[in-house]
């Protein structure tokens, strides 16, 4: 028995495909199967059962998993006291929503790169709900999610804040006195759909106001929500900076709020049982480079 047998095992056991598995150990399928065949051999047991489309774990390869992690994670603490997180190299998939994408993403790749040239980058962009998920099922190894950790398999560390304001066309911010329950019965409400960080922060503000909109417009890109916001008649959230900018193109208008509005708090999530050194690596990175006032190229 040995420890690659052991992680080939566990990350089988716990990633949604034996080929997601075979992805975070870097290795072939193939070569996975026959780490985990060599492991059954040793041990004595079948470990899986291979009857069914999807390799399910037998009872004792149910017992094996916490042992296995047990293990590793021993071996991950030896790995991080004794610095090992220069020359990182293999796959490195981030999850990130579109306001990290469009403000200080293109930063935070550049410090991976220049850090650990070596490791092969991959970005996937979406809402906070769906990155977890993915997380969850082994196919992101980190993601920039607002909000801490809610799923019981993931953890987060605190990275950001960023800060939203009440925006709308200078036609519709003409017939309004402020950001309030009456602008709600009056205006559609514009935002992100649900399932991303600001449509918290945005329940937070209706309930604190006693507002409820007349009707909401959900869209999935914050390009084109600032396009709505111009053209559509509705009201909505944008981040401040790209909000300024565009109220100082005379495109929007900002609206002042009786109710203010909170921080949105942003977190880089993890599998809590992933103690890999280039889990610790992304991680101070991304505390170092997180900027969400950064001008993005949209706006």
């Amino acid at each position: 028995m040995t420890l690659k047998q052991l992680e080939a095992f566990y990350w089988a056991a716990t990633c949604s495909s034996f080929a997601m598995a075979a992805d975070r150990v870097h290795v072939s399928v193939s070569s996975l199967s026959k780490r985990i065949a060599e492991l059954e051999a040793s041990l004595g047991q079948v470990l899986f059962d291979r009857a069914g489309h999807r390799a399910a774990l037998t009872e004792a390869g149910t017992r094996l998993v916490p042992l296995a992690a047990a293990l590793l994670r021993q071996t991950d603490l030896v790995h991080q006291a004794m610095g090992a997180t220069t020359g990182l190299r293999g796959p490195c998939r981030l999850g990130v929503g579109e306001l990290t994408a469009l403000t200080w993403l293109p930063r935070l790749v550049a410090a991976i790169g220049s850090a650990h040239p070596d490791l092969e980058v991959s970005v996937h962009v979406d809402v906070g709900a769906a990155l977890a998920e993915r997380l969850d099922k082994g196919e992101l190894d980190v993601a920039v999610i607002a909000g801490p950790a809610s799923r019981s398999a993931l953890t987060s560390v605190p990275i950001a804040q960023a800060t939203f304001t009440w925006c709308a066309s200078p036609a519709v911010a003409a017939g309004l006195a402020a950001m309030d329950a009456n602008a709600m019965k009056a205006h559609a409400l514009v935002s992100l759909p649900q399932g991303s960080g600001v449509t918290q922060l945005i329940d937070d503000w209706l309930r604190q106001a006693g507002a409820q909109p007349v009707r909401r417009l959900h869209c999935n890109h914050w390009g084109a929500i600032a396009g709505l916001l111009a053209h559509s008649g509705g009201i909505g959230l944008l981040p401040l900076g790209w909000a300024q900018a565009l109220c100082g193109r005379g495109v929007l208008q900002q609206l002042p709020s009786r109710v203010p509005l909170g921080l949105l708090d942003y977190a880089l999530h993890h599998r809590r049982d992933d103690l890999r050194p280039l889990v610790a690596a992304l991680r101070d990175i991304a505390v170092r480079e997180a900027d969400f006032t950064v001008a993005g190229s949209v706006f």
